[in-house]
């Protein structure tokens, strides 16, 4: 056993073609507020809930550091999970479909928090971004 106790997820960093369309998926669609910007580095914090979203644009000091960009072949990471408060279905699909975001899957998957409701959907880049819903009540 380690001497420590893990609470949660504190950031993800995503290497990003373009950060215009990415900063706009990740505040405009999906509610994220940029907290601190470093220019200097190459480094936009998006504040998601009590978790960090960082976007390092590839052409950055931190983005060339990095080596090759994501692709279609090779992407930064599978998914990208997002917990969501109020969540409702077919509201959520229609805000997305709205900014002409494409959607994936729908179901239920098991989270952090149990089984319960999920959408896929993309940003910009092609990363997959799971919108997650609370667990389903318990019999």
């Amino acid at each position: 056993m380690p001497p420590f106790r893990l609470e949660q997820i504190d950031h993800v960093v995503l290497r990003v073609h373009d950060l215009a369309a990415m900063q706009a998926f990740y505040c405009d669609v999906l509610g994220c507020t940029e907290e601190r910007r470093q220019d200097a580095i190459g480094l936009v914090q998006l504040r998601a809930g009590t978790s960090l979203i960082d976007l390092v644009p590839l052409d950055g000091k931190l983005g060339r550091l990095g080596g090759a960009g994501p692709g279609k072949e090779g992407h930064n990471m599978d998914h990208l999970c997002l917990s969501v408060e109020g969540y409702d279905e077919q509201a959520i699909v229609a805000h997305l479909k709205a900014h002409g975001v494409r959607v994936g899957d729908i179901g239920s998957r098991y989270g952090a928090q149990g089984e319960g409701p999920s959408i896929y959907c993309y940003d910009p880049q092609g990363n997959m971004v799971e919108l997650k819903g609370p667990p389903a009540a318990s019999n």
